[in-house]
């Protein structure tokens, strides 16, 4: 029996956190790119479901207004949707003329809708384009380290987005884990001990009340 080639009814792929995100190219409305011209430093890939609509509109405003933000944290933005070209930048043009807010990240064009199936924003089996509004979180070495997917009628923060990604630098720097609400600045969390020596260890270490042998907080690490 032959092999069947036909991918159409396969299931939409899986990405794995802690894995190379797939390697691609595009057009966008700032030229040709690829993943390979992101290395070095942080991305955000950031995906909407259509041009001209209310709610990406406002995403995309206060993801420009937080620019300055994500370059203080060494990461490029970089926008998708299924929309033309065209239409992306007379989408970016009204934002500028009615809002007097300049994009000035690129917007990758993806009508065959190759990218979002390849990052799993878009099932293989879907018929539309609704589903994609979703946030990769992907590091300097092209490694996916979070991921994000929100429904068609809600809006992303923007300062949760760079709150994440804040908190996983400082938990790369630091060896050190990010609690719940952890902002800048804030005591981190210990790796749990694996061992009854190290819980021993680290109830010995610690000189404030509130801290378990599982769960001890401590400065973040410069």
């Amino acid at each position: 029996m032959p092999l069947d080639t036909d991918q159409t009814d396969s299931p939409a792929p899986t990405l794995r956190l802690d894995q190379p995100i797939p390697a691609f190219e595009a057009r966008t409305t700032q030229g040709e790119i690829s993943s390979i011209d992101y290395l070095g430093k942080w991305l955000i890939l950031f995906s909407h479901p259509a041009n001209f609509t209310p709610v990406c509109t406002s995403e995309f405003i206060a993801m420009q207004q937080s620019i300055e933000e994500f370059n203080d944290l060494n990461c490029n933005i970089l926008g998708l949707s299924v929309d033309s070209i065209y239409s992306h930048i007379a989408w970016i043009r009204s934002i500028k003329n009615d809002f007097g807010v300049e994009i000035t990240f690129p917007i990758i064009e993806d009508i065959s809708m190759s990218i979002a199936r390849a990052f799993g924003m878009i099932h293989n089996d879907s018929a539309g384009t609704a589903t994609v509004r979703s946030v990769f979180f992907i590091d300097d070495t092209g490694v996916l380290r979070a991921l994000i997917h929100y429904p068609m009628n809600v809006g992303r923060s923007i300062s949760e987005i760079i709150r994440t990604l804040s908190a996983l630098q400082a938990s790369d720097s630091s060896h050190l884990s990010a609690p719940e609400g952890w902002q800048p600045g804030d005591e981190m969390v210990l790796t749990p001990p694996t061992s009854s020596f190290q819980a021993d260890s680290v109830v010995a270490s610690q000189s404030s009340p509130g801290q378990s042998w599982y769960y001890s907080k401590i400065p973040e690490q410069a």
